[in-house]
């Protein structure tokens, strides 16, 4: 072993922990904990909730849409900005979705290539008001909404007879329906809890996951949500990154309204009527900051997956829509005030390290603040 190797192991080996500390002082620990306290009382109380077609596979198919609908809030969060209409967009791309079946007859690709198209149409309208504009992202994209709500029953109207698509192109079934038993290799076949509409979400994940922690762009997209003047100062394209979030919250309320879609087999107006609560929920519960800057993958899915537990568990017990609805409004409140509390640390953190002085080795072994475990977020 060399000296270097010699100097370099001890340092390696403080690090660990230091990264274990780290992520056990994360959102994304106290969610796993939780989910795990949740499946464990549930499943001792209520049997039933371990049936796998039944209980578990519905509840992955909606894990799987609603993560889907909190990467759509994520994106444009990461900039500071929030999208009110991802519900109504859904709807939008849907229906491009389910028209380009019911009166083309185009192939299920390229009816989900004209949905996501529809999405991305109507996000990047917002983004381009926004940018040229300046008007506040909460006023536009709430006024995208009632547009929206107003045009797709009117399409829907005009178009069909019983407001709904309902055509289905050869694998939407598959998508939306079935589940890795009917994937085989030999004798040996998948199991039936898991239902396949997890991989296009999965998918989803590793390429929002990808574009935050290793491109140029992703991290551009930060900054501008951590400081807009600083950004534009350094060169970022601060317009063009709006845009852009915004078209992508498009296109992954598309996807999410088409998955929805997917699995009850038709295509109506009433798609994404459930999805702005769940947009804000998930995210800010995984440790997403509502003021821009920083981004949880992972933990938006374990914030999308707590509550729907939740609204499972109740469910199997036999509670009512009302206090269901009282207890996500209780979660909302609490994940709001845990943001705004995220907010105020990592400011005394960066203001902290700002005017700490340098240590010896030329950088901090243990880097604290948002980007810190980016790359443990996507991977875990």
């Amino acid at each position: 072993m060399t000296a270097q190797n010699r100097d370099d192991a001890p340092r390696t080996a403080t690090r660990r922990p230091g990264a274990v500390r780290r992520f056990l002082a994360t959102p994304r620990f106290f969610l796993i904990v939780l989910i795990i306290a949740l499946v464990v009382v549930i499943g001792a109380l209520k049997p039933s909730f371990f049936n796998g077609p039944f209980v578990i596979a519905p509840l992955l198919t909606s894990i799987s849409i609603f993560t889907v609908v909190g990467l759509s809030q994520l994106v444009v969060m990461s900039v500071g900005h929030m999208n009110l209409a991802i519900g109504p967009m859904a709807a939008f791309g849907a229906m491009f979705a389910g028209m380009s079946f019911q009166l083309f007859g185009l192939p299920l690709w390229a009816g989900v290539v004209v949905g996501l198209l529809a999405g991305a149409a109507v996000g990047a309208l917002s983004g381009w008001i926004i940018a040229r504009t300046g008007v506040n992202s909460f006023i536009v994209t709430l006024a995208m909404s009632f547009a929206l709500i107003g045009l797709v029953p009117t399409v829907y109207s005009w178009l069909t007879t019983g407001s709904a698509f309902t055509v289905k192109p050869d694998g939407l079934d598959v998508i939306g329906r079935a589940s890795f038993a009917t994937l085989c290799l030999g004798n040996v076949c998948g199991t039936n809890a898991i239902p396949i509409i997890v991989v296009p979400t999965i998918v989803t994940m590793a390429i929002l996951g990808y574009l935050f922690t290793r491109t140029r762009i992703g991290r551009e997209l930060l900054m501008t949500g951590s400081n807009v003047q600083a950004a534009e100062l350094s060169g970022i394209p601060t317009s063009r990154r709006i845009i852009l979030v915004h078209t992508l919250s498009g296109v992954l309320a598309a996807l999410a309204g088409f998955l929805l879609a997917a699995s009850t087999g038709s295509f109506t107006p009433g798609i994404g009527g459930e999805f702005m609560l769940q947009s804000f929920v998930g995210p800010i519960l995984g440790g997403t900051l509502l003021a821009g800057g920083y981004v949880s993958i992972t933990g938006t899915l374990l914030g999308i997956t707590l509550t729907l537990l939740i609204r499972k568990g109740l469910d199997l017990f036999g509670v009512g829509i009302e206090t269901l609805n009282i207890l996500l409004g209780v979660i909302l409140l609490i994940a709001l005030s845990a943001d705004r509390f995220r907010l105020i640390r990592t400011r005394r953190t960066r203001a902290a390290a700002a005017v700490a002085p340098p240590d010896d080795t030329g950088g901090d072994p243990h880097p604290t603040g948002p980007g810190a475990d980016k790359k443990e977020e996507v991977s875990a």
